[in-house]
């Protein structure tokens, strides 16, 4: 049996403070980062990071007497030890905080559901209250479910922004199938296998955000060309091709989202573990030529697997990632595999692609984790938490199947 995970989601929320509360907030922001920053300055000489309770002997009165609560100065300690964590860990320099943003602790707001507005206790016990701009998506964490965590307030370029996060324990399903998915930059293309490595289900899922987002993107650089050196002198083409930038990435965030909800409802059909290549230093690759050095740049396929994983995090799905190398070059049925072009082979007496072959392979390098090997969760993680598969002459994985299904989703 499986043991329940932790799944938390964060929604991010515009919010807006009656007339004359927005010194108090702002003040206790810009307090709260220096703060961080003083704790920062202090420990980042020391070898060691010290732990809460000896942050806690140096700074707690220092900082309670400049009017902080309780766990508002214990946020302040996690911050800080995060920030000297994460910099030392990735050979930076010492850091300076610049960005107006604070953690505040479950106590130390009162969100109202019904008025949809939120407390927030700063200095001197102080409470600001700021009106949110709800959204409808977020009922579905009202159902009961969802409990709320910790909140982030921040403050950028004049607005408040509140970063509400929701968590529950979610109990992993007993797979009954494993999905291979092919990412590629018009589709995704998947293949599905039970535990018996029988053939299940196949299908492609249309990706159009790709070419409608570089479509834009050739607006903004064609306006560069035309205007190489007074671009960014002037008002009008600075907005208009900032303009075009936004609705590409817009585009490419709802496409992505779209296409990984679909995904996520295929696997929850079959009760199917989900299987992505670990794409690393992908765009470093200079193989492809000009085309795809043109298409790389913007191809989001990261972040189609992590909006991918956290949907299917929420069902119960678990999603896991094998080495891909190889997976479109060799048969995963045993039959003869034959090139008709670059895009088109010959398996046996039948004429598929090379996204089929590689969804059907990666399914069947995913089957193999699941039997056995250590499994590699996230493309993230440590080298040693993943075992790559140990490359051998031919394809060992294979099994000798008859019938080949595709169906396209629109």
């Amino acid at each position: 049996m499986s043991l329940p995970v932790r799944v938390t989601v964060t929604a991010k929320v515009e919010a807006v403070t009656p007339e004359g509360d927005e010194g108090p907030l702002v003040e206790f922001l810009r307090a709260y980062r220096d703060s961080v920053q003083l704790v920062v300055d202090g420990i980042w000489g020391l070898d060691r990071v010290p732990s809460e309770r000896t942050l806690h002997r140096t700074f707690y009165s220092g900082l309670r007497g400049l009017g902080f609560r309780a766990h508002h100065v214990s946020e302040i300690y996690r911050r800080a030890r995060e920030v000297v964590e994460s910099t030392k860990r990735n050979g930076g320099s010492k850091p300076v905080l610049r960005r107006l943003t604070a953690r505040i602790h479950p106590l130390d707001y009162k969100l109202d559901l019904s008025t949809k507005t939120i407390k927030v206790a700063v200095l001197h016990d102080r409470w600001v209250e700021l009106k949110l701009k709800w959204y409808s998506y977020l009922d579905r964490y009202l159902e009961g479910s969802w409990r709320l965590g910790e909140v982030l307030v921040s403050y950028r370029y004049g607005r408040f922004y509140v970063y509400i996060t929701f968590h529950r324990d979610v109990v992993p399903r007993e797979p009954q199938a494993v999905m291979g998915v092919d990412i590629n930059f018009n589709n995704l293309t998947y293949t599905i296998l039970d535990l018996n490595r029988n053939l299940v289900s196949m299908g492609i899922i249309p990706f159009r955000g790709l070419k409608r987002a570089l479509h834009l993107r050739k607006l903004a650089e064609g306006l560069q060309r035309r205007y190489p050196r007074s671009w960014r002198f002037l008002r009008w083409a600075r907005r208009v091709r900032a303009r075009w930038l936004r609705r590409a990435r817009n585009i490419l965030v709802d496409a992505a989202h779209r296409v990984s909800k679909r995904l996520v409802e295929v696997a929850r059909e079959y009760n199917a573990v989900v299987v992505f290549e670990d794409l690393e230093k992908i765009r470093e690759s200079g193989n492809g030529g000009g085309k795809l050095s043109w298409e790389r740049p913007m191809w989001c396929y990261r972040r189609i697997q992590e909006y991918a994983e956290y949907k299917a995090l929420v069902g119960g799905i678990k999603v896991i990632y094998v080495d891909p190398a190889g997976t479109s070059r060799r048969s995963p049925n045993g039959k003869k595999l034959g090139y008709v072009n670059y895009r088109l082979v010959q398996l046996g007496g039948a004429i598929t692609t090379r996204d089929v072959v590689a969804s059907w392979n990666l399914a069947l390098r995913g089957l193999k984790r699941m039997r056995g090997s250590r499994v590699r969760w996230s493309p993230d993680s440590p080298a040693g938490e993943g075992m790559r598969t140990r490359p051998n002459a031919g394809n060992p994985e294979v099994e000798n199947y008859s019938q080949l299904t595709v169906g396209i989703y629109r």
